[in-house]
């Protein structure tokens, strides 16, 4: 079983001055789920090596048994800082695909010709792509085998508009996940804000916030089973 997980490389949090990434919690528990169930996981990101992090997913406030246990995993800390270049990667190398969130993808890796045709490859070959919080942001571009956006008559969630409310960063980002998935026929659903809810269906798998992260990525190991 080899899971390709994918990272943000950015790292401004639009003209705010202020630092972005990806979220510790959502690369860290997907991580450990992954690796406890004996699969074999590669990292990668648009510029490869160390991906940003948000430094919000750092605070005392944030952290879990994953972040922590990630604290103390000199080998995962390794593998974090020396990730792959994501144009060098191949749908065919893998079995699934997961995207952590954070602020950073929905400048990057939701434009990012290279993830666009991973998602488009990993589909077509009838694996399946989970993604969480604003990772779902990462599925705006990419198309079926006939043209409609993969999200279309699809029941999906992702970081909800009342999540980037709270947040205060609805005037900041480049476009709010909810709104996005709505826009391509998406059928949105969400929980209360900050309550765990991961959607399946078909190959897409997708979390609405942080504390979603460990849930989808059981969902992804289920589906790969």
């Amino acid at each position: 079983m080899k899971i390709l997980m994918v990272l943000t490389s950015h790292d401004k949090l639009g003209d705010t001055g202020e630092k972005t990434g990806f979220w510790l919690e959502e690369f860290a528990a997907p991580y450990y789920v992954f690796k406890d169930a004996g699969a074999t996981v590669t990292l990668a990101s648009p510029l490869g090596g160390q991906p940003p992090l948000d430094p919000k997913s750092d605070a005392d406030d944030a952290q879990t048994d994953a972040t922590r246990h990630f604290k103390t995993d000199p080998e995962g800390q390794a593998e974090l800082a020396s990730t792959h270049k994501l144009e060098n990667v191949s749908a065919k190398d893998f079995d699934a695909v997961f995207y952590p969130g954070g602020h950073g993808p929905l400048w990057d890796l939701a434009e990012d010709a290279s993830s666009i045709a991973l998602i488009e490859a990993m589909l077509a070959a009838d694996k399946p792509v989970a993604a969480v919080c604003h990772a779902p942001g990462v599925l705006r571009h990419p198309k079926t085998t006939e043209g409609a956006p993969v999200v279309q008559n699809k029941r999906v969630t992702g970081f909800s508009n009342s999540e980037e409310d709270a947040a205060g960063l609805t005037k900041v980002v480049p476009f709010l996940v909810e709104d996005m998935l709505k826009k391509n026929g998406g059928k949105y659903t969400k929980e209360g804000d900050w309550q765990p809810h991961v959607v399946t269906d078909g190959l897409l798998i997708t979390g609405q916030n942080p504390a979603s992260s460990s849930v989808a990525a059981t969902a992804l190991l289920e589906k790969l089973s």
